[in-house]
């Protein structure tokens, strides 16, 4: 599988498959859970997460600065107050730099992934909280710009996060993502598969 710092033609590459089939991961670091509530559960952070794709049907992904070989779909947190899909939109912009993209489907409940102690204890003190993990609100978009518009650096208002990025397949996705994530990949992957064939 070959990654790239810019996208990758994908002209001769097309998802094939009427289904996705992900290898099973078990998890040895957290439990994952999802539940149709309006609310995710205590002791949680409010988080969305971001699944873009582009007219090949890929997604973006990249590649974190502070986790070698670790890539993921861009997300973050939810001020208070804030919507989750208002919040989907600005986390693209401060991270990719991205303002093309139009929202296309929502997972429609909660998902939610405990972090490993060590991450718990680093993002706890960098964060000033105690949480356990995060209850994430999953979207799709679509991607409507050009390559030229994705910049790691983002908008400027936040430090970046992400060294490189690719259009990936779903399960390229599910590979390359760290453990403690693999499992709510699969779901939101799951759910948003008749988009992405």
């Amino acid at each position: 599988m070959a990654l790239c710092r810019i996208a990758c033609s994908s002209a001769s590459a097309s998802v094939c498959a009427t289904t996705f089939r992900f290898r099973k991961y078990p998890s040895k670091y957290q439990k994952f859970s999802f539940a149709t509530m309006d609310a995710p559960p205590e002791g949680y952070r409010r988080n969305v997460g971001i699944c873009l794709m582009n007219n090949e049907k890929k997604i973006f992904a990249a590649s974190r600065l502070d986790i070698p070989n670790a890539w993921q779909m861009p997300q973050g947190g939810i001020d208070e107050g804030e919507d989750p899909r208002n919040a989907t939109i600005r986390e693209l912009r401060e991270e990719t730099g991205v303002n093309s993209a139009e929202v296309i489907a929502e997972v429609p409940y909660w998902l939610t992934y405990d972090f490993p102690p060590k991450v718990r204890e680093k993002l706890n003190i960098q964060w000033g909280t105690d949480w356990k993990g995060q209850a994430q609100k999953w979207f799709l978009l679509k991607f409507t710009g050009q390559d030229q518009e994705i910049n790691l650096l983002g908008d400027g208002t936040e430090k970046a996060e992400f060294g490189e990025w690719s259009w990936i397949s779903p399960e390229q996705m599910i590979e390359l993502a760290v453990d403690f994530k693999k499992p709510v990949y699969k779901e939101v992957l799951g759910v948003f598969a008749p988009y992405l064939q």
